[in-house]
């Protein structure tokens, strides 16, 4: 997906030059077929070309071929490309002059320095093409994000392989220790249940890489439906109840009926991650509850999930929702949290136009509010799914 995203970008880019300057060519050559014989006049940009640049997702400078500005945006003047009527970054004045030497389109990427405090250098990819034979082209592309997302990748497959290293290589030397115990039934009896939970810890990693690898797939449901919200509660809740009653967490669940459009699947996997969250970090003995709401004012169909745990620290809150994360490293290796669910929470939620929140203090527990978009026909009280919106 993040190659895709990237191939697009380098395509739209193309694609956007090859229209400019292939209008400006045929406007051009139609000019000089009209032309009268001598000095010519001052070059100007046509109307249709300044239309056309108008709208480009690129931040765009024309130029004559002496590098004089006819149009340059808003964006390359505060990157200081351009100074007044002239080119006056050295790497865009090289890019230009070459092309207008030649007429050969060229490209390059460089790092200009931070316009604003707090903020790193930009990086830009230009290129600059011929417009007709009077003009020159410099597109530049803000890379930053293209950047973020790389990085991003690259994080991820770093982490992901570390993560499954461990079970990986835990089961290789149980493995081993069993062979050699081979005669010690007390022992093959230890080290194979040390291997079904590395196992179940494997089996858990590799099950939410590829649950966070789907729901952040392009496309993740084709369709919205209207899904009713106590089912996706209630079947959240029998899922995660086994684990609840195993660590003797008490699970409740409350509210009014509600229905939202999305995903049923997907959004029964968030609620079931934010349960199996609140589970992992509640003490034997304590309660976790879903409560549902309808907040009509805001729009939204609110499900909270409220645990009695060890709570979140503040210098934490920010970060819960990263991949592979984790809070209290030691409980979560207990537990066998893979670091993962709540990240697919938040790209769950996003999916469905809406927004996670998180309430936490240390010991006195977290509530993790879902809020997703009323459908239209609710928010103007069409239907009575909800009991306080009935006529």
């Amino acid at each position: 997906m993040i190659e895709g995203v990237a191939v697009l970008g380098a395509g739209l880019l193309g694609l956007v030059v090859g229209l400019v300057a292939g209008v400006a060519f045929r406007l051009s050559e139609r000019a000089q077929r009209g032309a009268p014989s001598g000095p010519p006049d001052e070059p100007e940009l046509s109307d249709d070309v300044a239309q056309l640049l108008e709208v480009l997702p690129f931040d765009a400078v024309v130029t004559t071929t002496d590098l004089r500005v006819v149009r340059a945006s808003a964006a390359a003047r505060a990157h200081r490309i351009v100074g007044g009527d002239r080119v006056v970054n050295p790497v865009a004045q090289r890019l230009l002059s070459d092309v207008a030497a030649d007429g050969e389109s060229r490209d390059v990427e460089l790092e200009l320095p931070a316009p604003t405090l707090g903020r790193g250098p930009v990086p830009l990819r230009m290129r600059a093409v011929p417009l007709g034979v009077r003009h020159l082209l410099l597109l530049t592309e803000d890379r930053a994000e293209a950047r973020r997302v790389e990085a991003a990748r690259r994080d991820f497959v770093v982490n992901a392989s570390h993560e499954l290293k461990t079970p990986v290589g835990a089961l290789a030397l149980l493995g081993d220790a069993v062979a050699e115990a081979a005669d010690d039934a007390e022992a093959v009896k230890r080290f194979a249940e040390r291997i079904q939970v590395e196992s179940q810890r494997l089996a858990a990693l590799v099950r939410d890489i590829l649950e966070l690898s789907r729901v952040q797939s392009e496309g993740a449901f084709e369709a919205a439906e209207e899904v009713d919200v106590a089912a996706v509660v209630s079947e959240a809740v029998d899922r995660s109840r086994t684990t609840a009653s195993a660590r003797g967490i008490t699970l409740e669940s409350s509210g009014p009926a509600a229905t939202v459009l999305g995903d049923h699947r997907m959004l029964v996997t968030a609620v079931r991650n934010l349960l199996d969250n609140a589970v992992t970090y509640s003490d034997p003995g304590t309660r976790v509850a879903v409560a549902t709401s309808v907040d009509r004012q805001g729009g939204t169909v609110d499900i909270a999930v409220v645990d009695q745990g060890i709570g979140i620290p503040a210098s934490a809150q920010a970060r819960v929702f990263e991949r592979f994360y984790r809070v209290d490293p030691a409980r979560a290796r207990d537990t066998g949290g893979t670091g993962l669910g709540l990240s697919i929470v938040k790209h769950v939620v996003a999916d469905h136009g809406g927004e996670v929140t998180l309430w936490s203090e240390p010991g006195h527990g977290s509530t993790f509010t879902i809020h997703l978009p009323l459908p239209p026909a609710l928010e103007r009280g069409a239907t009575t799914t909800d009991p306080e919106g009935a006529a």
